[in-house]
């Protein structure tokens, strides 16, 4: 009898407990001191809460000397149970002896239960947690922005979203092969998916279709092309914007769906040869590309107040009005008055005023 080959289910169709590994939520870092101070501490709010149980209820506990309990001999049930230490043969007769076994033994118990139980019970529960949280993630994500590519180019993008207030950390999702990178990625707060941005189910379960803005940094131009197609396919909506090294190859990312293609070895060659003759020209360059100091080149809409008039004639350096998505110099005539709905570019100041050093 043949038997037919069963092909994996697509990732994006996996319940969520099996894509722990695959996409990676951001934790909350914990120094060991203060997570081994809360275990002992919740051990002690136990303890004292048998104690007290037993306590009140001591008429229905009968002791070996037949004396009835005390509160000495309630916390001595109390930490012998706990501890699943049990009865044996060999007990603690006298008060004093009961008393070291309560505050010298049983805290060393405790503190083997809280390295090894609490240890293992951690690891267990660790891809429970995981599963929960990427399931809750993965049903509230909306409008967020997709990463591909954690290399010097992903990480820059990056950098500049995060430099945007408005731009929380878990709304950046960085997808990825190579481990090491989508580890420097979960120290930052993001959320990461390991796993060939190349391939549709993998952009799916980065929640592609439903992403604001796609930035596809890949190390290769080829396979920038095949993840904005993929990526256009999934998301018709979505901003594009993908990176390539060589300028024969813009096109191809247009039609594949891009929305803006940066050219990186073309934009570097050029810092590179303005560097020669005009460096401070570089320097401020950097500077405005540098968002989180010094100058910066932002959004804004217009206000009221500001409609009718020349761009040129306000506070802030404008350098283009945004009208129907379309930019226009703000030495162009369509320019020369602002209209309802126009949208600024202009440089901000995100700090106070410094000489750039060189």
């Amino acid at each position: 009898m043949r038997v037919l080959k069963r092909f994996p289910v697509r990732l994006s169709d996996r319940p969520d407990h099996e894509l722990v590994g695959v996409i990676r939520m951001p934790e909350l870092t914990v120094s060991p001191l203060r997570a081994i101070s809360k275990r002992i501490i919740g051990a002690m709010l136990a303890l004292l809460a048998t104690v007290l149980i037993v306590y009140l209820d001591r008429d229905g506990y009968r002791d070996a000397n037949g004396d009835g309990l005390t509160f000495l001999d309630s916390l001595y049930y109390a930490t012998v149970s706990l501890s699943t230490t049990g009865y044996g043969d060999i007990a603690p007769a006298t008060p004093s002896a009961r008393l070291v076994n309560v505050l010298v033994i049983t805290p060393l118990r405790v503190l083997f239960l809280i390295v090894l139980v609490g240890t293992t019970l951690e690891v267990l529960t660790e891809r429970s947690r995981q599963a929960f949280k990427i399931q809750k993630w993965r049903t509230k994500v909306r409008d967020h922005t997709v990463v591909v590519g954690f290399g010097t180019k992903g990480r820059s993008a990056v950098n500049a979203l995060l430099g945007d207030e408005n731009v929380e950390p878990d709304h950046i999702v960085v997808v990825d092969t190579d481990q090491q990178a989508l580890e420097a990625a979960t120290s930052l707060g993001l959320v990461t998916v390991h796993g060939s941005a190349t391939r549709a189910d993998v952009l799916r379960v980065a929640g592609v279709q439903r992403a604001k803005a796609v930035v596809v940094a890949p190390n290769r131009d080829d396979t920038a092309v095949l993840v904005t197609l993929t990526a256009r396919e999934l998301a018709p909506k979505s901003h594009i914007v993908a990176s390539v090294r060589e300028a024969e190859n813009v096109h191809l990312l247009k039609q594949s769906g891009a929305n803006q293609v940066v050219v990186s070895s073309e934009t570097a060659g050029r810092l590179l040869g303005m560097a020669t003759s005009t460096p401070l020209v570089v320097d401020m360059v950097e500077d405005l590309l540098t968002p989180e100091s010094g100058l910066a080149i932002a959004e804004r809409p217009v206000e009221p107040s500001e409609e009718g008039g020349s761009p040129r004639h306000l506070p802030d350096i404008v350098l283009g009005v945004v009208r129907g998505g379309v930019l226009y110099r703000v030495d162009a005539p369509q320019a020369d008055a602002i209209e309802p709905g126009d949208k600024l570019l202009y440089i901000r100041k995100v700090t106070s005023a410094e000489t750039i050093e060189r």
